[in-house]
């Protein structure tokens, strides 16, 4: 053999060893980074080329699939009633991917979660049979609170103090999931997405706002905590005509300053005056009031398992003294979704303990063997009982003589209170009307929170009272008079 010859045969052996040696690293090490890649589209095809499994509501699944006819997707989801559930759900979709609990358990509802494999499964590299999520949602409760928002803009939560368990979460506008499940629903998609996306938009667990009123809870429980009130019912001295610390500015009231002159605590609460409560924050100061609002759910991402992404808000940065006094009324930076005033409320209800919210009880396998539970979840004592105690007492005497009578169920105790926040430069845009309250019936609990965005009501007539309690009220009967 010849010099070029041979030298020749030794490049194309060093060629073969290295495309050996290549093929070996991505077959060995790359593989399974390449195949797990977003971009392959293999995956996509295989997280449809069976039957997906279901999210079940009652007992019942709201989710289904479909046979497509077409080349790359054999099947695709389809939801019943997808709009009242859609806030649960959110969207499984070929070519927009997934949210909510669509999104948070894909791989359990594909059959790409490696709990769900049999030992053939693993010999085969067979793709499992998908597993199921059940959720703590109770279906009269989530059908009361979209009915009673119909013509509203706005969104409620429901919460078992007892147990953390969602009972309700619904938004108004909703939209149909099962309008964009397919590959080819670019248009369905783009109608969604205008305005904003405020169809798709989670106002009850991912949009936090101001709370208005309804802070005033946390307010007080602080206060009662601290020691700053010992008695809801012993006058606090705070003038009717008030001016906000370190400012000129007179901080007014929904009712004239005489009636919300040297009142008591359950009269503040149940007039929703506004001076005593700036005045109790102001006094506590920003550290003790951030603290009390911590406790409760306020700047920490709460996992439902959807994440309420941002969280609710209580200012973390130095405030001024006039800053702080407006956070006791629920203005300034104060941020809360409706899950989170549901929280505060079941809290009180509880006891003073805050059991974690969850909408999920059990995730199984195709069988029926439990893969993950939540029925279990971490409390913790965030007040104590008197405290709590007190606090039903004042939100009862919202419920039966303030702003919160149209949220009485027959029979029920309940406890609520109403509340109005400001917003837009200059008060621009129209109030939002926040109403939280908790009943109780021969037993079982329930702790709602309701925010209303927008309506056709005239402005003056905006208020938690008339537009918000008036659904809380459904809600609760749904629950308590089962």
């Amino acid at each position: 053999m010849n010099k070029t010859i041979r030298r020749a045969s030794v490049f194309c052996l060093l060629l073969v060893l290295a495309l050996l040696v290549r093929v070996t690293w991505v077959q060995a090490y790359q593989g399974q980074a390449l195949a797990d890649d977003k971009n392959n589209r293999r995956n996509l095809i295989g997280q449809y080329e069976n039957p997906l499994g279901n999210i079940i509501v009652g007992g019942e699944a709201i989710t289904g699939s479909a046979k497509t006819g077409g080349k790359d997707f054999g099947y695709k989801r389809t939801y019943t009633n997808g709009p009242l559930y859609a806030p649960i759900t959110g969207y499984s979709s070929q070519a927009f991917g997934t949210s909510m609990l669509e999104g948070v358990y894909k791989n359990i509802l594909n059959g790409s979660d490696s709990r769900l494999k049999t030992m053939m499964d693993m010999l085969t590299n067979k793709r499992a049979a998908p597993g199921n999520v059940l959720t703590t949602i109770d279906p009269d409760v989530q059908k009361a609170a979209y009915d009673a928002l119909q013509g509203k803009q706005g969104a409620a939560v429901a919460i078992d103090p007892a147990t953390g368990r969602i009972l309700g979460v619904v938004n108004n506008p909703s939209f149909d999931p099962g309008r964009i499940t397919g590959a080819n629903d670019q248009e369905a998609w783009e109608e969604l997405s205008a305005d904003k996306g405020k169809a798709m938009e989670n106002v009850a667990l991912r949009k936090p706002q101001a709370p208005g009123s309804t802070f005033k809870l946390v307010t007080l429980a602080a206060a009662i905590e601290d020691g700053l009130v010992s008695s809801i019912d012993q006058n606090t001295s705070v003038p009717g005509d008030y001016t906000i610390p370190g400012t000129k500015t007179k901080l007014k009231s929904e009712v004239p300053d005489e009636m919300c002159n040297n009142v008591s605590p359950r009269t503040a609460l149940r007039l929703s005056c506004n001076n005593v409560f700036a005045d109790l924050a102001h006094r506590l100061g920003q550290e003790k009031m951030r603290a009390m609002a911590e406790k409760l759910g306020f700047n920490t991402q709460i996992d439902t398992p959807v994440r309420t992404n941002p969280p609710s808000k209580y200012p973390t940065k130095k405030m001024s003294v006039d800053q702080v006094a407006q956070t006791g009324i629920g203005q300034f930076d104060v941020q809360a979704t409706p899950l989170q005033m549901a929280m505060v409320t079941a809290a009180i209800e509880n006891g003073g303990k805050l059991v974690a919210p969850h909408m999920v009880s059990e995730v199984t396998d195709a069988g029926g063997n439990v893969l993950e539970s939540f029925k279990d979840p971490k409390s913790q004592q965030v007040m104590s009982e008197k405290t709590a105690s007190m606090l039903r007492d004042a939100m009862k005497t919202v419920a039966t003589e303030g702003g919160g009578k149209s949220a009485q169920v027959p029979g029920a105790e309940v406890g609520g209170k109403t509340g109005t926040a400001q917003r837009g430069v200059n008060n621009s845009l129209p109030p939002l009307a926040w109403f939280t309250s908790y009943g109780k019936l021969n037993g079982k609990q329930i702790a709602v929170a309701i925010v209303i965005e927008n309506s056709d009501t005239d402005r003056s007539e905006i208020g938690g009272g008339k537009l918000a309690a008036p659904i809380a009220q459904k809600m609760m009967e749904a629950w308590l008079k089962k």
